[in-house]
């Protein structure tokens, strides 16, 4: 679909190849999207099943500005993972999903006073729009960011001006984009073990509660009155830590929001035996490589079930914005089964699940499941699990590449590129009200600009 645009207005008897030009504005793309008439639960629905774009824009540490040039891929590639592409999110539209999260670490390459980096984000921009015109849905968040937000308690004044200037800016760059895109108010930092220790009593516990609640409703109040489609963009909020048991916790209150459009954010990462660690024991856990016993599903289903009860029911509703495991030390089979499972779980209880999705391990190229999705050839590595999930969410995807190919030149729609196109593309450089059966057919030049020299390319066509 074609996203960027200059509309030329030229009159008639200008019309002429030689000495002309097109003026108008140029749009990124989403920015111009649509804010239609539907509940955040219907949205939530649309979405289908997920994938995070994980380990890369959230990738951050102060030896990357240290060792590497102060540009945004040095960033997004620090922690694994390629230069991402257009191809590489098309796949991920391709592969079924129709929601892709991205996770952001905003403070990369900051100026003073908390000012994000322009280029920083517009490198956010570009992908952004890569995914909005794979037809899928997006989710940015602040996430992690070097682990401020763990500091809140100890210097809370400080540290809610950071958040409020950072979402203040973050509002703003893509406050004209459609409902397409939606902001996540943080990552698991919402909870503060130094405040309310949860296996030591409940000592802390309220405080650390208010705190949470606190900072979701400031990141509500930022966005609603930043303008532009903000007032109606539907909104996700960050459970407390993103835990299933501490969300449903009473304690933890959903935002008061004048627009009633926000969903809540948890993620599942059960049991950590599997879910977290490799192979490798820890003091809190011992690893584990295989996962489907008949106490693995029941706790899997009393957990959703706890979600359905406390919000999906109650109308809230419910993204799950990370599930995952690492195939280090793992049964494949058992990868196969905690993850469609977990999806399976999530979504037949009309949850949205997003798998957690990093850069494959190049130190272990024989681990074919490894990252789950391969982002050089842009396919799931596991082909068996890509099937499982296309069950679970009804993608068909003989359908995606079946779909006819635009006719280049073909405006009009009929099928082929003649006369009437040129007319067409003329009346409509002209500024009549005219429109394309398909946009992307006037982008003669695959400039992603419509203008005189796509007239001129579409003639020379017609002219052999």
């Amino acid at each position: 679909m074609l996203k960027h645009r200059i509309a030329a207005f030229f009159t008639a008897g200008v019309m002429t190849i030689c000495g002309l030009c097109s003026t108008g504005v140029t749009t990124a793309s989403g920015t111009t999207g649509e804010m239609r008439d539907m509940t955040t639960m219907e949205l939530v629905h649309e979405m289908g099943i997920g994938i995070n774009l994980g380990n890369t824009f959230e990738a951050c540490g102060d030896w990357i500005a240290q060792y590497s040039e102060q540009v945004p891929q040095s960033y997004e590639t620090a922690w694994g993972s390629p230069v991402v592409t257009r191809e590489m999110i098309q796949g991920m539209a391709d592969e079924g999903f129709g929601v892709v999260r991205v996770p952001v670490a905003w403070s990369n390459m900051m100026g003073e006073n908390y000012q994000i980096s322009k280029a920083y984000d517009a490198r956010v921009h570009e992908v952004v729009d890569w995914i909005l015109e794979a037809d899928m849905y997006c989710i940015i968040n602040i996430h992690w960011d070097g682990g401020w937000v763990n500091t809140f308690p100890d210097n809370k004044n400080e540290c809610m001006r950071r958040y409020e200037i950072m979402w203040t800016q973050i509002a703003d760059s893509f406050k004209e984009y459609g409902d397409h895109l939606m902001f996540e108010s943080q990552n698991e930092e919402l909870g503060w073990d130094s405040v309310w220790n949860p296996w030591g009593g409940t000592e802390g516990k309220e405080e650390s509660y208010g705190l949470c609640n606190e900072i979701n409703q400031k990141f509500v109040d930022v966005v609603r009155q930043s303008g532009g489609n903000n007032s109606e963009r539907h909104l996700l909020i960050s459970g407390y830590n993103t835990g299933i048991d501490r969300t449903c916790d009473p304690m933890f209150r959903m935002p008061s929001d004048p627009a009633g459009r926000m969903a809540v954010s948890v993620h599942y990462y059960t049991p950590a035996g599997f879910a977290i660690l490799e192979d490798k024991d820890e003091s809190w856990a011992k690893a584990r490589s295989t996962w489907g016993t008949e106490q693995d599903f029941r706790e899997l289903n009393e957990q959703m079930d706890m979600m359905k009860a406390n919000y999906v029911d109650k109308g809230i509703p419910v993204i799950i914005g990370e599930y995952g495991c690492p195939t280090k030390g793992k049964e494949p089979e058992s990868v196969r089964r905690f993850l469609s499972s977990v999806c399976k779980a999530s979504y037949d209880r009309q949850m949205c699940p997003i798998l957690w999705a990093t850069p494959q391990d190049s130190k272990q190229p024989e681990d074919t499941l490894n990252g789950h999705y391969n982002r050089t050839t842009y396919k799931m590595c596991d082909q068996e699990l890509r099937a499982m999930f296309n069950e679970i969410s009804g993608f068909d995807p003989t359908q995606r590449e079946t779909d006819p190919q635009p006719v280049t030149g073909d405006l009009n729609g009929d099928g082929a590129a003649s006369v009437n196109d040129v007319i067409l593309l003329q009346k409509w450089l002209l500024g009549l009200d005219v429109t394309f059966a398909d946009q992307d057919a006037a982008d003669m030049s695959g400039d992603d600009i419509v203008d005189i020299f796509d007239l001129a390319l579409l003639k020379k066509l017609l002219l052999g």
